[in-house]
């Protein structure tokens, strides 16, 4: 209970200030878009830059790492995908966008902070590895196999030149990816340069957060509430447990497992919604899982806390 308290509570409480705040009218639809704008196309974007600039990137690209994590995300796609078609009878393009609702854990918003507040900064580099190709390896599986779904019968030369225009489009990825230029390259930023980059990274969580509670209360639960509970199960449950297994099957260390446990015990982020939006499938589902599998994480991350060492 004490875990609760003190880790996972004061990144809820401040995702409920915002949630309070737009119920009651005192930060407006304009507001959260503005700040969530800001937050996600910039501050965000920002904070990756950095991490990943001053990453190690040879003490932390672990492969045993990202295997076990993005092994598990990729099973919690196809149980999501097939699951919709076979059991919920929702065509393959619905089910494409369900199967990126249980793909996509929050491991920016949520899963850095819990992760900070629970082992401490110092166990941040594990996250930090996993984030660096979680957008492009969850936007790439998404948009290309909704693609090959919206392509039956158009030739597939046009499906690549679609996935990397949309993957390259996205701020997080142009973030990473010029955190990866500045750290190969070994440039070294100015001072004034710097500092700046600190105080946009320092913003990014905080606003994050704040803002997403705003979006929360936007979308409230609505749609077919057993796929909804499917998507929810498949994300809090499924994921990080094949995760679990596959990390103590190949040795995982016990910082690398944290990040990688904690990570995948995530809820679905709003990127989860952008998703469906960018399509124009299973937005109700998408939107109201997120709001959901949110509220439920604050049980579920407490729990896969108590398992790892």
């Amino acid at each position: 209970m004490q875990t609760m308290i003190t880790v996972i509570l004061p990144v809820f409480l401040v995702i409920g200030f915002g949630y309070v705040a737009a119920w009651r009218g005192l930060f407006s639809e304009t507001n959260v878009d503005g700040l969530m704008r800001f937050a996600t196309n910039f501050a965000v974007p920002v904070l990756l830059f950095r991490a990943i600039a001053n990453l190690d990137l040879s003490a932390e690209f672990d492969l045993v790492l990202l295997g076990s994590y993005y092994a598990g995300a990729l099973l919690s796609f196809c149980a999501g995908l097939f699951g919709a078609r076979l059991f919920f009878g929702r065509d393959w393009e619905d089910a494409v966008a369900i199967g990126f609702i249980c793909l996509f854990s929050n491991s920016l918003l949520l899963g850095l902070p819990i992760t900070e507040r629970a082992f401490g900064s110092d166990a941040l580099s594990g996250n930090y590895a996993i984030i660096a190709v979680h957008s492009p390896f969850c936007y790439g599986v998404g948009i290309t196999a909704m693609e090959i779904m919206r392509a039956r019968g158009r030739s597939p030369a046009t499906i690549l030149p679609t996935v990397l225009k949309a993957m390259f489009r996205n701020a997080l990825i142009l973030g990473i990816s010029l955190g990866f230029v500045v750290n190969l390259s070994g440039i070294t930023l100015p001072e004034p340069a710097t500092v700046a980059v600190d105080l946009m990274a320092r913003a990014a969580l905080p606003a994050a957060l704040f803002g997403m509670g705003g979006v929360l209360y936007r979308y409230r639960p609505e749609g077919d509430l057993r796929t909804i509970a499917y998507c929810c199960a498949v994300s809090l449950v499924l994921h990080p447990a094949i995760v679990w297994v596959l990390g103590g099957f190949n040795g995982l260390g016990t910082d690398a497992m944290r990040s990688a446990v904690l990570t995948a015990s995530m809820p679905p982020g709003i990127n989860a919604y952008l998703f469906a939006t960018l399509y124009g499938r299973a937005e109700r589902t998408a939107a109201s899982t997120v709001l959901i599998a949110t509220a439920l994480a604050i049980l579920t991350i407490w729990l896969w806390l108590g398992t790892l060492p």
